[in-house]
């Protein structure tokens, strides 16, 4: 009798642990159900419809965001540099490329809630498409770091994981149509402090 209760008990705990386990990591992951990857970046594009799985409405309530429709843009998380390696706050990178067509964008360095890192310095934790300086091929060249750096720089600071969020905001990449032929900046590392 006692041996039968204890193994209905070690089922239950095995069945709720594991399943609060399964959530709780395909919640976390930036690879999840109904994510499209573009190079380092990936994306959500049906959160904010009504046709978002339930994982993707499970991760706005979760994480409290106001997810955009697909008539109003689209937001790429990137967690690995052009290596394959984590991001990391002690490391400087280049984000180096060509933007797809949008009214309007933004990058920041986010950290583990997505939200904008902590620099103590606002104004440099973030760059937006009306004032990053452009080649002449209208790419775009943005150094990440601790230290100012020419050009476009977008500062970090402190230690640990860190992600990229870039926004598009009227674009026609949000449409399903518009996603085949889309290509996003690189990541690459330049050097790391530790």
């Amino acid at each position: 009798m006692l041996k039968n209760a204890f193994l209905m008990l070690l089922s239950l705990a095995i069945a709720i642990g594991g399943g609060g386990a399964s959530v709780w990591y395909a919640l976390r992951i930036q690879d999840g159900v109904g994510a499209i990857r573009i190079g380092q970046w990936t994306a959500f594009p049906d959160i904010g419809t009504p046709a978002a799985d339930p994982y993707s409405k499970a991760r706005v309530a979760r994480e409290g965001v106001l997810a955009l429709g697909r008539a109003e843009g689209l937001s790429f998380v990137a967690e690995n540099d052009s290596a394959g390696d984590q991001l990391k706050r002690e490391c400087t990178y280049r984000i180096e490329g060509g933007f797809p067509t949008a009214r309007f964008w933004t990058l920041y360095a986010a950290d583990q809630s997505l939200g904008v890192v902590d620099t103590g310095k606002a104004r440099l934790a973030a760059l937006q498409s009306y004032e990053v300086l452009r080649q002449p091929d209208n790419s775009v060249v943005i150094s990440v770091g601790h230290h100012p750096m020419q050009g476009n720089w977008l500062l970090t600071d402190g230690s640990g994981r860190m992600y990229f969020v870039l926004t598009f905001y009227d674009t026609p990449i949000a449409s399903s149509t518009g996603l085949s032929d889309v290509s996003l900046p690189r990541i690459v590392k330049a050097a790391c402090n530790a």
